[in-house]
């Protein structure tokens, strides 16, 4: 099959759709599919093979964060010339509203069309002045995915119609794999134990600013831990006005590669996601339970169901440093609860292996290329696939 992947965000920022549309095309090409990605980028940007650059991406405010998108008509030329060359089969475009490649896409394509929502943002007064101006492109797509029931129920709202909810994918065995690193550990000192957070730091929502909070209270009851910060940002601005003995117990890692990324996460006693909200899924605590970490994360919605309800990983309330650091110490005093998270984490994470979320994605891209209308919805039980004949034994 002839694929073609529409990604709205710059390829050479590190971003959870990047990231989604990277692997899903790597796993498809090793599947036998031929599949080109267009994708904001210079032309000089180091690219896979399959990444089309479409131009340079600029900053925008978006959704409580930045967004690095590509618009004008210097884009519109490279999509339609993209779209024609790569005569596709299918056509998926990531986050179809998003004011970059893929709406232009969404624009300029014909022939079946799947889009897959990403974004979690109930109360967006810009998607709602947008709804005139994106309906048309929206009426093209053959069928609709969205990452999480929090992302289908925004895409309802916003803009009616509906959508099957097929999650991220990791490649759960690429973390399993990797090999912890001794300096990273901190099993062998009293009163101890490593944290893991991996993020943006200057990104509020992100939430480093509780967990920094939460960390002198920690470090009273435990005084051996350390929290390891991997991800881009002013570590000085984040930590003014800690007490230097509190700064002493972190260690920021800057930007970490994949590799760097799953040893880092095989190696911490405990993996936390303090964010504060616009998360429509969670790929990270996907990653950290893959890597066998014991997950500690905010009670968002998207955390929650990703966590399995609080089966697969622990909640704690959004922005709660004190209950955070009550419940970071709690845990890291009780192996036991340790390796009941480990174990509830491997066998919750298999349902997100590529393995099952691309033959997922793969029924649907068949579904549309035999002239299916749209995916009509979603249910627990799976519903969705006997409803269109998809299935499997």
């Amino acid at each position: 099959m002839r694929i073609g992947i529409v990604c709205p965000y710059a390829w050479d920022v590190p971003g959870g759709v990047q990231f989604h549309v990277r692997d899903l095309a790597e796993h498809l090409i090793r599947l036998g599919h031929e599949v080109s990605v267009l994708a904001p980028a210079d032309d000089d940007t180091p690219v896979p093979p399959y990444v089309v650059p479409a131009g340079r991406a600029v900053p925008v405010p978006y959704n409580g964060s930045v967004a690095r998108l590509t618009f004008g008509f210097l884009s519109a030329a490279r999509v339609r010339r993209w779209l024609h060359e790569g005569a596709f089969d299918v056509l998926h475009i990531h986050e179809p509203v998003a004011p970059s490649l893929s709406l232009l896409a969404c624009w300029a394509a014909s022939g079946p069309i799947v889009a897959t929502f990403h974004t979690s943002n109930p109360r967006s007064r810009v998607m709602v002045a947008a709804e005139p101006i994106v309906q048309p492109a929206l009426e093209k797509i053959s069928a609709r995915i969205a990452v999480s029931e929090y992302a289908r129920r925004t895409l309802v709202e916003h803009f009616g119609g509906d959508a099957v909810v097929i999650p991220n994918g990791v490649d759960v065995g690429f973390f399993a794999r990797a090999e912890p690193r001794p300096e990273w550990s901190g099993a062998d000192v009293p009163d101890g134990g490593t944290i893991g957070f991996v993020g943006r730091i200057n990104e509020p929502r992100k939430g480093l600013p509780t967990l920094l909070e939460a960390l002198p209270r920690i470090l009273a009851a435990r005084p051996g831990v350390r929290l390891l910060v991997a991800g881009r940002g002013d570590e000085e601005e984040a930590v003014k006005g800690l007490p230097a003995e509190v700064r002493a117990r972190i260690e920021f890692l800057g930007m970490v590669s994949d590799e760097e990324k799953a040893a880092l996460l095989r190696s911490v006693d405990l993996y936390v996601a303090p964010n504060t909200g616009g998360e429509s899924f969670g790929i990270i605590l996907v990653e950290a339970m893959s890597a066998n970490a014991p997950v500690l994360a905010s009670d968002l919605d998207a955390f929650r169901q990703v966590l399995d309800g609080g089966a697969a990983g622990e909640l704690f309330p959004v922005e709660d440093a004190e209950a955070l650091a009550d419940a970071a110490v709690r845990l890291l005093g009780d192996p036991e609860r340790l390796a009941e998270l480990r174990e509830a984490g491997s066998r919750h994470v298999r349902r997100f292996d590529w393995e099952t979320v691309a033959a997922d994605i793969l029924s649907v891209y068949e579904t549309v290329t035999t002239g299916a209308a749209a995916i009509v919805g979603e249910d627990p039980g799976g519903g969705w696939r006997a409803r269109l004949g998809l299935a499997r034994d």
